[in-house]
């Protein structure tokens, strides 16, 4: 739920450095003796004017909107990687990019008391080892709050093959699910709707393997095989499997002709037609069960593919939100629609926090152009204007902010076979982006080609975007300035025509 709050604003003026710590001594093992004349000499450096920085007052901790500097030892190095020490050994290459932090979150307080309190006290008296050395930079690197926040792993709503991450805990009313218990056995996974649909034959069988058993028991035709005399209700029921083997036949109809229910009990006929029923009964329902979970379209959703990014530039004048969207298969989705929603945490005024707030965005509902009819890839747009929540969303803003755009796109299947058996199956695949997925100033390529009189579609294309020249503002900026130009130019020309107008 917190991944989704609102980062802080990136203003540099509320952003500094580390402090800068002066290097080291050439020669790292000689001790300083007169710790007098240290004292002294620290003191004259603390208190003579930095280049490049405003003199404040010392405090503990850090001046908001001031650099804090710690007091000289030496020589001060004016070049300093941003962010880090000078007694720090030089990052790698591809993290040598500037960064910034919050002044209140760069406090050496980080660092657990035990090592902070030790390397103070022998930077009063001799140079800091270098094993030292690396052990601070490294819980500076790990202990910031900047690089914590990058290491953890931003959870989605709904993942990028459309899961949705959501799980439902502490129900109480769990009877629901048996009263509806057809979606229940086919929302199973295939190895428990397995087990079930070898259970409910297996049960049955032996219960009436038993019933038949005890019957044949009772009546004494266990303890008169083979007796002509006797009138056997159950004929060749010698023992429990054999009584099974009767359950079976009877069944599944398989009648081997050896074993069977006769007509001199009454109670053989009357167990003969119940089961009958209850198998009757078990297979409508378990075969129902198995063709609606082979058959459910929710496999027809793996050949729906998205885009991997969203992109943001301009079509036709207006600021636009656009991804792509295509069908893998060459029979089409009928009657498919597109919408989307916006996931995002947000803060009333009147105090009430509302998690992961779901938001409605334009897609074309208005217009009719939600309704795809989806046979190449198509690029969906979202225009942003004053109805849109990226109304005031600029480039900049982009960066700080953290929410999820979660995409739908819902068809019926279309009929291959039997179209009764086809009717009503209505697909639905889902995907999702985040701020971090989303492309400020590019454009999805052209896939599409005609060749031999037909149009050819490369998907190897599919995710292919390229830069546009696109202006960093957001959409209500850009409306406003041209509006602006808009009544300076009507300005002008009611100042040129004034100035005609004598002539």
């Amino acid at each position: 739920m917190l991944a989704y709050l609102p980062r802080p604003p990136t203003d540099t003026s509320r952003y500094g450095t580390f402090p800068q710590k002066p290097d080291l001594p050439a020669a790292p093992g000689a001790l300083v003796e007169d710790g007098g004349q240290q004292a002294a000499a620290t003191a004259a450096k603390r208190s003579a004017p930095m280049p490049n920085y405003p003199s404040a007052p010392r405090r503990s901790g850090f001046v908001p909107g001031e650099p804090s500097l710690p007091p000289s030892r030496g020589s001060l190095t004016t070049q300093h990687h941003r962010g880090r020490p000078s007694w720090c050994p030089p990052p790698a290459p591809p993290d040598a990019g500037a960064r910034l932090y919050p002044l209140h979150a760069l406090s050496v307080a980080n660092i657990p008391n035990s090592a902070r309190g030790k390397t103070s006290a022998r930077s009063s008296t001799i140079p800091t080892p270098e094993g030292l050395q690396s052990r601070r930079c490294k819980l500076l690197d790990e202990d910031s709050p900047m690089v914590q926040a990058g290491k953890r792993q931003r959870q989605r709503y709904v993942t990028k093959v459309g899961k949705c991450q959501v799980n439902l805990g502490n129900i109480q009313d769990k009877k629901r699910f048996l009263s509806d218990i057809f979606t229940t056995i086919v929302d199973l996974k295939y190895r428990w709707f397995l087990f079930v649909f070898m259970m409910c034959y297996i049960i049955t069988w032996v219960v009436f393997g038993f019933i038949y058993f005890f019957d044949a028991w009772v009546r004494g035709d266990v303890g008169h095989q083979g007796d002509p005399e006797w009138q056997v209700c159950i004929e060749n029921v010698d023992g429990f499997v054999s009584a099974l083997l009767l359950s079976v036949e009877s069944q599944r109809t398989i009648g081997y002709g050896t074993r069977m229910v006769t007509a001199n009990c009454a109670e053989g006929v009357i167990l003969l037609m119940a089961q009958s029923i209850v198998g009757s009964m078990i297979d409508a329902m378990m075969v129902g069960c198995m063709f609606v979970k082979i058959s459910r379209p929710k496999k027809r959703a793996q050949t729906l593919i998205f885009s991997k990014n969203c992109v943001i530039s301009r079509r036709d004048e207006k600021l636009c939100l656009m991804f792509r969207v295509g069908d893998l298969r060459e029979s089409h989705m009928v009657d498919a629609k597109i919408r989307a929603k916006l996931i995002k945490s947000r803060q009333t005024a009147e105090g009430e926090f509302i998690p992961l707030e779901q938001s409605e965005l334009n897609l074309g509902y208005d217009t009719g152009e939600d309704r795809l009819f989806l046979v190449e890839p198509q690029i969906i747009c979202h225009v942003i204007n004053h109805h849109s929540p990226f109304w005031d969303m600029s480039a900049e803003s982009l960066r700080r902010d953290q929410f999820e755009i979660i995409i739908i796109l819902e068809g019926i299947v279309e009929a291959t076979g039997n179209r009764r058996l086809a009717a009503g199956m209505t697909c639905q695949a889902r995907t999702s982006y985040t701020e971090d997925e989303i492309l400020w100033g590019y454009r999805f390529e052209p896939c599409m080609s005609l060749e031999k009189g037909a149009f050819q579609v490369d998907y190897s294309r599919f995710e292919m975007t390229f830069e546009v020249q696109t202006p960093a503002a957001s959409a209500k900026e850009l409306h406003e300035l041209k509006e602006l130009e808009q009544q300076e130019h009507s300005t002008l020309s009611l100042y040129w025509d004034h100035l005609l107008q004598p002539c």
